[in-house]
């Protein structure tokens, strides 16, 4: 039904992402004009191994457990057939941010670093995972549902796979099948995978092959050694622009950008052109939803040449804040502290 292919199969240009073994960071002046939606060949990847090639004709994704009446194997075609729907959820690494412990608060933390460029917003289309919980009999005693993927198993912990309630399971969850108005990507999943809105990526399992509905809590390493305790995401902030970009003095400049919530909507955000001394709100234009992103913009002039650090912090409707600093996390997950994005401007 499967075999292994290249560890990311799509192509990895420099001027699109910062490659980081088996996973892809987005550069954020590739979200430059974009519109709202992350575009396919610009999303970026996070694999535990690599990406799996897997035989749809063959391929079956298995719905049991001692939490349902009826266990059944639904084909790709079945699954195409029922009622759809169609969710703009954002996707982002436990981890997205984790080199910033480094570099603005001097106590680094382990595992891959990101900068800001491990999350994504698409159009995901697909069937709500209630549905086909349905299908099965879901029993009033099914405490939890664990996907599992078809990628290879990572070291000796075996297949990624993470546990979600019930209660999560029956909400908002989407078992999708495309992607932008496309099918899956091989590397986004293909032919389908979990989009779990509000939760650390790591929810949203790639190339889906079986769900285990328990009535008791299901544990795997995925929620005890990997991703413990962390569930959904907090309040962060984005330029799009280069690191270290280079803006002429001749103004003004029209600075872009995106924050996000697990929490919820954004409601403000302040942007500062002078490293935290004053701070302005910003404007906000396009799509403002819950599961996704909220694009913003702020003039800004110049008044001379040289080095420049700009910052954003939004609030969510919770009225959680992004701080200037946060505590470490001993795995590097969850950094919401307010990013110093440093640029030069220039003459010319």
């Amino acid at each position: 039904m499967k075999q292994a292919m290249a560890t990311i199969v799509k192509p990895l240009p420099d001027h699109l992402f910062r490659v980081h073994g088996a996973s892809a960071e987005m550069r954020w002046e590739a979200m430059s004009g974009q519109g709202y939606h992350t575009p396919n060949d610009r999303f970026f990847v996070r694999n535990h191994t690599s990406t799996p090639y897997i035989d749809v004709t063959t391929w079956r994704l298995r719905v049991h457990g001692a939490g349902v009446r009826c266990p059944r194997a639904f084909s790709y075609e079945e699954l195409r057939g029922m009622p759809s729907r169609t969710f703009d959820v954002a996707i982002e690494c436990a981890g997205n941010g984790r080199r910033f412990y480094g570099t603005q608060q001097h106590d680094a933390a382990p595992g891959t670093q990101w900068g800001l460029g491990a999350i994504g917003v698409a159009r995901w289309r697909g069937v709500p995972l209630r549905y086909l919980l349905h299908e099965v009999g879901l029993l009033p005693e099914a405490v939890d549902v664990l996907p599992t993927g078809l990628d290879a198993p990572f070291e000796d912990y075996g297949h990624v796979r993470r546990p979600l309630p019930v209660g999560k399971a029956m909400d908002d969850v989407l078992v999708a099948y495309e992607m932008n108005g496309e099918p899956l990507p091989p590397d986004h999943g293909f032919p389908v995978r979990l989009v779990v809105p509000g939760w650390v990526g790591i929810a949203s399992i790639k190339w889906l092959g079986d769900i285990e509905v328990s009535t008791t809590e299901l544990f795997s390493p995925w929620n005890m050694v990997f991703y413990r305790d962390v569930t959904t995401q907090p309040v962060k902030s984005a330029f799009e622009l280069a690191w270290n970009a280079r803006l002429p003095v001749a103004g003004p400049h029209i600075l872009r950008g995106r924050s996000w919530s697990g929490r919820g909507r954004i409601v403000k955000v302040e942007v500062s052109c002078d490293g935290g001394t004053s701070w302005r709100v910003a404007e906000h234009h396009g799509q403002h939803l819950v599961s996704a992103w909220l694009p913003w913009h702020i003039g800004w002039a110049p008044r001379h040449t040289g080095e420049h650090v700009l910052m954003a912090r939004a609030t969510d409707e919770t009225g959680a804040t992004q701080p200037l600093t946060t505590p470490r996390h001993p795995f590097g997950y969850v950094f919401d502290a307010v990013v110093r994005h440093p640029i030069r401007v220039v003459n010319g």
